[in-house]
């Protein structure tokens, strides 16, 4: 078998190397063309002086705050709550609002004190002082200093803008990154600080320490012993990150505009989400196992994995489409030989419980004989030169022209594309290859920086626009889906995006190398990407590039059962991957994990809910709540899932155990019900058929079986806790409810009690209580007595529940 799948290996690496030889004169030519109008039309980098603010010369009040005149710069502070900030440096292009969600905010009482050589500027939460000279400091109500910031640098169009940063300080965030979590840490070969470009980019089967990414958000928490801070720099032009003793944000144009919270971890990302918008709750489905590969190219090659997955008794959500099951790579088409009912099939696969997800990249044919492309042409809806001729960059169906999403008429005219799919039945769109990437023998592999785009008429081009595109594509597919399907929530992942991105789709990592290290490095890249606003994500599981070993992909299925975008992918080159495809005891591991995700979809489902009320993401880091505890900040080999799970995935080969140093209060192993006590560091064992797996003393963690919900009680030590349980019809817009426990615990007993909110009907058919860690010896529902066999109490609705025990 072992001599079999080498071969076939080496004859996909064959064939897809063919594949790639055909695009070698297009991309030739296109670089060639690129670097001609680049060279012609980019503004030339000479001697640019440089300009800094001057002296203080004089304060204005405005509506929201004041208005701050320099000698060579103006600085406007306004007070959006009394915890989240907004300045904007003059000189400098003002962005368009793309990722601004909410634009009208309550006002907010703020006061101005002037000495001699500041002024100070305070709400109720946060203070500002601004020198004479341009230094802005922000305080909390400690009157800490939790950021300095130097005064601004102007290089012509280009601007630096820096900050002090303490000795221990954390910095998390940037979007996506193969980095440590706290970016800070990251060193490169000569040990120098890392710089973090800010520039969307498919690096194509990458590794640990490869940046750019395909997701890159300029907003980062700074996490010190004074506090924490977020800051979110609404800039989309090109842009470099160090963080070394001073932090170094330098944009190639654009204006210093940026946002600045304080508070906890979890009050930062609820002001930036309330700033930025906040993911709609998904379908229930979505949150399901999905299974995809580059490689299925027929009807039949998908019914039979299908039922595959039937027979081996699998839970499957979606399936997925990749560019092999198009018309020639072409967007929005399905091949009709290959699918020759498309409309009865996908109603097939619904039957069954199964999804269909199909791909979709930007690019339009450049041919005549495409009705898309000739009614882009007639609508001006693809970028061009500055001298108007089209950009014309190769991809997968060859010489391809590219919408300009920051136009409305095109964001619209897109938009009406995806109506027949979804007439047939789509369930979800997977927006690939959309930072925009093309084929390239040199070069950055996207459109010329010189490609022009309306801005929403305002004029710009490719610099400004550029990590913007694959976020506008998503809105113009969200758009649609709630126009031609309003009665169903919109699916849709974008391997590209920007601040923003979380209001219309989720995402995950791309190309990953099937390797170790990739799989420890997914679950900093998740992290990050959750602490940058984008709460649904995943990875491609056993990774997208590479052959892993049975072993590997079994470590990587465990860990990504607890992400939120569960998803197996893989490469057209490599050997087909399922949950079968290494045998037994494999097979029937995977199986347990697929079942305890569909067990646990009552939690998920209310992590969910709970990302819509307040933007947090569902996968966290340990610091999240108890971020005091320095120890925390710095590891990045494990996750909590929500406030109740903590997650220790396994992350080197033939390991049968690990350590972990654990969050405060006490956590409940949740394979033995052994209690553990927090702020310490402990060795979890492993075996292959488990992940290590705590649960939060005080937590109740929904699970279901069938229509039954089974509530986990985990106790705490003392004192109260609350949890909850949403629940609707799964889809749609319409009633909804909200199930709220709360724990009491003394000395020889737990008290449990329910308050329901919301109209929509309690959705199982009956309820049972586990109660874990603690000896019940007697149980009383509403006062009636009743029997706990196995630590199990099963009954109906109820008001209060009683447990004594010694």
């Amino acid at each position: 078998m072992e001599f079999l799948n080498k071969i076939s290996q080496k004859f996909r690496f064959l064939l897809k190397s063919l594949f790639y030889l055909q695009y070698i004169p297009q991309a030739f030519l296109y670089s060639l063309k690129r670097d001609r109008y680049e060279r012609y039309y980019l503004p030339k980098r000479g001697s640019e002086s440089l300009v800094t603010p001057g002296k203080l010369l004089q304060i204005k009040p405005s509506e929201r705050g004041f208005h701050i005149y320099f000698e060579q710069a103006e600085l406007e502070i306004d007070f959006l709550t009394h915890d989240l900030v907004r300045l904007n440096w003059s000189p400098g292009l003002l962005p368009i609002p793309y990722a601004i969600a909410t634009q009208d905010w309550d006002l907010v009482e703020v006061s101005l004190e002037e000495k001699e050589d500041c002024a100070i500027i305070k709400s109720d939460s946060l203070t500002i002082e601004v020198t004479v000279n341009g230094y802005v400091r922000f305080f909390n109500q400690a009157v800490e200093v939790l950021r300095e910031e130097l005064p601004p640098q102007w290089y012509g169009e280009r601007l630096v803008h820096q900050a002090q940063l303490r000795s221990e300080e954390h910095i998390y965030g940037l979007g996506e990154r193969a980095s440590t979590l706290n970016l800070r840490a990251a060193k490169n070969p000569q040990q120098k600080p890392k710089t973090y470009q800010m520039w969307n980019y498919d690096p194509a089967g990458y590794g640990s320490g490869i940046d750019p990414m395909y997701i890159c958000i300029p907003v980062y928490m700074g996490l010190h012993q004074a506090g924490s801070y977020l800051v979110f720099y609404e800039n989309s032009f090109r842009a470099e990150f160090t963080f070394a003793d001073v932090t170094t944000a330098a944009f190639a144009g654009g204006s210093l505009r940026y946002y600045m919270t304080i508070g906890e971890p979890a009050d930062l990302i609820e002001r930036y989400t309330q700033l930025t918008g906040r993911a709609s709750l998904p379908p229930r489905w979505a949150l399901g196992y999905h299974q995809s590969r580059w490689g299925y190219y027929t009807e039949a090659a998908i019914r039979q994995e299908v039922a595959a997955f039937q027979n081996n008794k699998l839970p499957l959500s979606a399936v997925h489409l990749d560019i092999d099951c198009q018309v020639a790579h072409r967007p929005f088409t399905i091949d009709p030989i290959r699918f020759p009912d498309l409309d009865g099939f996908i109603q097939e696969l619904l039957q069954l419980g199964v999804h269909v997800i199909a791909i979709n990249n930007p690019g339009v044919k450049f041919s005549r004989a495409s009705n898309l492309f000739i009614e882009g042409q007639i609508l001006n809806a693809f970028c061009k030169y500055p001298d108007g001729q089209l950009v014309i960059a190769p991809v997968w169906a060859g010489g391809k022209a590219f919408p300009d999403f920051t136009n409305p008429k095109v964001r619209l005219w897109w938009s009406r594309q995806y109506a027949y799919l979804l007439d047939i039945g789509v369930a979800g769109f997977w927006h690939d290859m959309n930072e925009p990437a093309t084929f390239v023998s040199w070069g950055d592999r996207t459109l010329p920086q010189v490609a022009q785009h309306s801005m929403e008429g305002r004029g710009g081009n490719h610099r400004e626009a550029h990590n913007l595109y694959g976020m506008l594509e998503a809105e113009a597919a969200y758009e649609s889906l709630r126009q031609f399907r309003p009665e169903q929530r919109p699916f849709i992942v974008s391997r590209s995006g920007w601040a923003g991105l979380q209001r219309y789709a989720w995402t995950w990592t791309g190309d990953v190398a099937s390797t170790w290290d990739a799989l420890r490095q997914t679950i900093s890249i998740i992290v990050g990407l959750g602490l940058s606003g984008i709460p649904y994500s995943g990875s491609d599981i056993g990774g997208f590039q590479g052959n892993p070993t049975a072993e590997l992909y079994l470590r990587w299925f465990q860990m990504a059962t607890f992400f939120t975008f569960y998803r197996t992918h893989c490469a057209i080159s490599v050997v087909p991957r399922t949950p079968w495809t290494y045998g037994e005891p494999y097979l029937s591991i995977l199986r347990r994990f697929l079942q305890l995700r569909d067990r646990l979809m009552p939690y998920f489902y209310t992590l969910a809910w709970e990302t819509t009320q307040k933007g947090y993401p569902p996968v966290r880091p340990l610091f999240w709540s108890d971020w005091t505890d320095s120890q925390l900040w710095d590891v990045e080999d494990a996750f909590c899932l929500g406030d109740a799970l903590l997650v220790c995935p396994i992350v080197q080969p033939g390991s049968d155990s690990r350590t972990i140093y654990l969050p405060k209060e006490h956590w409940y192993d949740f394979w033995n019900d052994t209690l553990i006590r927090g702020r310490q560091t402990i060795d979890l064992e492993a075996p292959l058929d488990c992940i290590p797996l705590l649960v939060k003393a005080g937590s109740i963690l929904p699970m279901q079986d069938g229509e039954q919900l089974i509530l986990h009680v985990y106790p705490p030590v003392s004192g109260n806790n609350e949890g909850c349980v949403y629940s609707d019809a799964g889809d749609g817009y319409g009633k909804f409810r909200l199930d709220k426990f709360y724990l009491n615990r003394s000395e020889t007993g737990l008290e449990i009690t329910w308050e329901q909110q919301g109209e929509f009907e309690f959705p199982y058919s009956s309820i049972q209580l586990q109660v874990h860690g603690i000896s019940i010896q007697q149980a009383w529902i509403d006062e009636q007595e009743v029997l706990t066999p196995r630590q199990q109490i099963e009954c109906r609705l109820f008001k209060q529940v009683r447990l004594q025990f010694n």
